[in-house]
């Protein structure tokens, strides 16, 4: 990192963030010739509010009056590494109706790092249903994979140390949109700002 290294720096803004998002929703579109089948579920937190601008890119896009169905799933419960991090707040699940059986479901969210939240939610969909097939999209893949999970969908490839943090503002739940990389605790302090 170049500069203060006890600063996070910008490594994208809010036009950036928006389009990765379009480009991620052209691209989810294309490959599944049409959004007819998608359903989109975010990972929360911000998975969530991602899967909801993505919805909204795809009735865009295919000229629909409504969104894809978009929900939310919680990997909480299915994580390996509860013993490891201690309580961790429950979060929503809601399936769209008509559920996921037979449909393509796009998995969202903000990270992917290193693939066990994905791991997670691909056990928790099972829960829910059997998809035809089911992809991910991320806003941000920073690498160090400690899985075979990769992403189909990625707004911006983002390579990073291990001492390095990215954090995802988002404008519903932060104030503004951005993705920062840092040192942990800078990179933190500047979200909060």
């Amino acid at each position: 990192m170049t500069g203060d290294p006890a600063v996070a720096r910008p490594v994208l803004d809010a036009a950036d963030v928006g389009r990765a998002l379009t480009r991620i929703a052209h691209e989810i579109v294309e490959r599944n010739h049409g959004a007819a089948d998608v359903v989109l579920l975010g990972i929360p937190t911000r998975g969530v509010s991602l899967a909801r601008r993505l919805g909204q890119r795809l009735a865009t896009i295919e000229s629909q009056a409504s969104a894809a169905p978009v929900g939310s799933l919680d990997a909480t419960m299915y994580r390996d590494d509860l013993r490891l991090r201690g309580v961790r707040p429950l979060e929503a699940t809601e399936i769209p109706p008509g559920g996921v059986d037979g449909k393509i479901v796009v998995l969202v969210d903000d990270v992917l790092f290193s693939g066990r939240t994905v791991r997670a939610a691909l056990d928790a969909l099972s829960e829910y249903g059997r998809p035809r097939a089911v992809q991910l999209a991320v806003l941000v893949d920073r690498g160090h994979r400690e899985l075979p999970i990769r992403a189909d969908y990625v707004g911006k490839n983002i390579p990073t140390s291990l001492t390095e943090t990215v954090h995802v503002l988002l404008d519903e739940i932060d104030g503004r949109d951005a993705v920062l990389l840092g040192p942990a605790d800078a990179t933190r302090e500047e979200a909060t700002r």
